[in-house]
């Protein structure tokens, strides 16, 4: 079952039809022009399903899916997205998702948001997993890839640098990083604490699979202004107002940061010319780097053959979620990590 059909839902729907190991009982969609339609038509396909999008909860949960791909935007809407999710573990459906990105590890997840979910995997004795490519896979599976490499490791540096220029989500990313925004307005996301609430989880996680008491987890904020008009498929930003950001979590250790979780994010080039960039000309990169001996550095890039790089991340965070369907249905019951499964979840995948 696909639950919400937006940026990343129309993607994990796609992906769905097209796997013959899955099939596809269940399709949820908020907005009204949506529902009755078919799953095919919302996500750009041409053969009929027989499945149409509805808005009926109840009737969703009383399908009895085996898993439901929760990619519905929650981050704003917490009270509602636990109700739908607690109503699907407690009905024995197990959930893979994208949201509530505060739960990619979850015993750094705070009590309000872990302890009812707890419950219903539970009662239900479901299952469920939460990732995406960031926070995700560049917080988890990739360093701990580079990690595997080393003999001894004295700073984890995870970065993502990426130019949101040709990203058309306004509305959520815009506005979480504060983007055209003067620089005094503080978005929700830079408040004190809600860095930590989100990629504190990934550098827990780290810390923890490394073995070391952090003694503290800090953040950091900085913002750049526009001197120049920037023109760009998210927004127009005047001179003065916020066109790029750079932001981290950090692991501390004895007074010395041990783990790094850091965005650069800027839109277009133009914007923030003294802050690093990808490598090889790339618009885009997912990079870990591991000092210590020997040192490993190891840069992904989503979006080749002439696929945007920020459409490759929507498609990646999508993935993410479909490909663990097949583990976290053969996991035990709980709110899971990557921690807790298995790190092949590519079954499937060549056709």
């Amino acid at each position: 079952m696909q639950f919400s059909t937006g940026h990343v839902g129309r993607h994990s729907l796609r992906a769905i039809i097209e796997r013959p190991e899955l099939e596809l009982i269940g399709l949820h969609a908020a907005s009204p022009t949506k529902v009755g339609r078919d799953a095919a038509e919302l996500c750009g396909l041409a053969e009929p399903t027989g499945v149409v999008a509805t808005d009926d909860l109840t009737a969703l949960v009383g399908l009895k899916a085996d898993c439901v791909v929760y990619t519905s935007q929650a981050e704003t809407r917490p009270d509602v997205a636990l109700q739908e999710l607690t109503a699907f573990l407690t009905a024995g459906t197990n959930v893979v998702g994208t949201s509530l990105v505060w739960l990619v590890y979850p015993p750094h997840a705070d009590a309000w948001l872990r302890d009812p979910l707890e419950r219903a995997c539970v009662e239900g004795n479901s299952t469920m997993y939460i990732n995406g490519i960031d926070p995700g896979f560049s917080g988890d599976l990739l360093p701990l890839a580079a990690l595997s490499l080393v003999e001894r490791a004295d700073h984890v540096l995870v970065q993502e640098i990426c130019d949101y220029g040709t990203y058309d989500d306004a509305e959520f990313t815009g506005v979480s990083f504060g983007f055209g925004t003067p620089p005094e307005q503080v978005p929700t996301l830079f408040l004190p604490g809600v860095l930590r609430s989100i990629w504190g989880g990934p550098v827990q996680l780290l810390a923890d699979e490394l073995g070391i008491p952090l003694d503290e987890i800090r953040e950091r904020v900085e913002r750049w202004t526009a001197t120049e008009p920037i023109d760009c498929t998210m927004m127009h930003v005047d001179p003065g107002r916020v066109a790029a950001v750079r932001f981290a979590v950090e692991g501390i250790v004895d007074g010395r940061t041990v783990i790094t979780m850091e965005h650069v994010n800027r839109l277009t080039q133009a914007a923030a010319p003294e802050w690093p960039f990808p490598p090889e000309g790339r618009s885009g990169v997912h990079r870990v780097v591991v000092a210590g001996r020997p040192g490993v550095e190891i840069n992904t890039h989503v979006g080749l053959h002439g696929t945007d790089h920020n459409e490759a991340g929507v498609i990646a965070t999508a993935m993410k979620a479909v490909n663990a369907i097949p583990v976290v249905c053969a996991a035990p019951a709980g709110l899971v990590s990557l921690r807790d499964l298995p790190v092949s979840q590519v079954r499937g995948l060549m056709r």
